[in-house]
């Protein structure tokens, strides 16, 4: 079954937390901190895989996770890095962030991979922290945490030419006859449920990439029918052939057909509306004589002094085909091949706080200080403060930081309560 979005849950792995152990040796009998350091957690990669053409694979399967850092051991033993998880795509998807929508990365053209999440560091052991006034320390630093986030993987279709225009008008055997796809043809609505590639060769080296693009009909660009689902695939195209029924054999008339689907594109997009376009008046094969020529020369008049050409065709028997590819194929060289690929809107990785980060002091209501800031919050988290030396080390940080100098710029005074996220301690000089 042909999927084209998905939203999965993605997670790099938690870096392995650092050891806390002492050399235990005989005839050393004041063994120094031997703790080994954790290690790094595996990164969440996106691939591009030739092989794919659908998002069929996170139909079922929705969460990916990375490998985590093993934790450090004794005897200076690093612990080993986490396995990074290669998640694999065809070309043209975009993965966004699920909340804002904002792309993370397009995996399309020389976009083959791309690390979304990296894995976090792993923790220092206690090996790293012995000074000569702190040679037993208890304490060891514990692994970053890893990312998690929800992300849209949405497939669009790299393609040069799109095939527009309402159901049953002939697009699909058009691109069956001038390519080698072999999409499914019946006289139904909606035959077509999936858009289809085809590669057209033309004269040489002059070939080019077709789409049909299915499920454009009256209220597309606001969700009806098939609209948001494949509206999205014209975005890469450099041309459209807006394919029309000439000949009216369902009673449509093929100016208000052409007006309505401009009318979707320019609702989803107003650069959509704005690519060129090629008309082929379809199914001329059941039109004769003077019929035949008032429905061409209609066409016509409404739309080439506007610079779109009318190419009568027949889809079924090829007549006007290959003047149509021509003429398409030459437009195409006039179009600067700048390759539609989207943007980086959302960096993960800066999402992450950084440990640098200026330290806010505030008094609440209580008269109790609160002093936070992700350095802090870090620094607490492989601090034994149950230990006296743990405790004396983390008062110098404190000290040396001017965090302290700070309190008694705010007017605490001795026996006043901090708090710093969720420990409370009163003031004493």
């Amino acid at each position: 079954m042909f999927a084209d979005s998905a939203t999965i849950y993605i997670r790099s792995g938690k870096g392995g937390d650092g050891h806390v152990s002492f050399r235990r040796e005989m005839y050393v009998p004041a063994g120094g901190p031997d703790g080994g350091d954790g290690g790094k957690g595996g990164d969440l990669i996106f691939e591009v895989d030739d092989g794919l053409n659908t998002l069929s694979d996170f139909r079922y399967n929705r969460k990916f996770c990375a490998g985590d850092g093993e934790n450090g051991s004794k005897k200076r033993c690093s612990g080993r890095d986490g396995e990074d998880l290669v998640i694999r795509v065809p070309e043209g998807t975009v993965i966004k962030e699920e909340q804002s929508g904002k792309v993370i990365a397009d995996m399309s053209h020389e976009n083959r991979r791309v690390v979304v999440l990296r894995g976090g560091r792993g923790g220092k052991g206690n090996q790293h922290y012995a000074t000569s006034t702190m040679q037993v320390p208890k304490y060891a630093q514990p692994g970053q945490s890893g990312r998690e986030m929800n992300v849209i993987l949405e497939l669009k279709l790299i393609a040069d030419v799109g095939l527009i225009g309402f159901p049953n008008v002939g697009k699909s055997t058009l691109l069956s006859r001038v390519s080698n796809a072999k999409p499914k043809i019946a006289n139904y609505h909606f035959t077509t449920l999936n858009p289809v590639l085809g590669v057209v060769d033309l004269d040489g080296d002059r070939g080019f990439v077709m789409a049909d693009i299915p499920g454009l009909i009256e209220g597309a660009s606001e969700g009806v029918g098939l609209g948001h689902e494949f509206l999205k695939h014209i975005e890469r195209t450099r041309v459209l052939i807006h394919v029309v029924d000439a000949a009216s054999t369902e009673g449509r008339d093929p100016l208000e057909d052409i007006a309505k689907i401009n009318q979707e594109l320019f609702g989803y997009e107003a650069s959509l509306a704005q690519k060129p376009q090629v008309i082929a008046a379809n199914k001329l094969d059941v039109l004769y004589g003077e019929e035949r020529e008032q429905a061409i020369e209609r066409l016509r008049k409404a739309f080439e002094p506007e610079g779109i050409r009318v190419f009568p065709i027949s889809a079924v028997s090829g007549e006007g085909v290959k003047d149509l590819l021509r003429h398409v194929r030459d437009l195409l060289d006039t179009i600067p091949d700048k390759s539609v690929i989207f943007e980086q809107e959302y960096f993960p990785d800066q999402d992450i706080p950084s440990f640098d980060e200026p330290y806010t002091v505030s008094v609440d209501e209580s008269g109790i200080f609160i002093v936070e800031g992700p350095r802090i919050e870090r620094m607490l988290g492989y601090t034994n403060l149950d230990s006296e030396k743990g405790f004396e080390f983390f008062q110098k940080f404190l000290k040396n930081n001017g965090i302290l100098d700070e309190l008694e710029a705010k007017g605490i005074k001795e026996g006043d309560t901090v708090r710093m996220y969720g420990l409370e301690f009163d003031y004493y000089k």
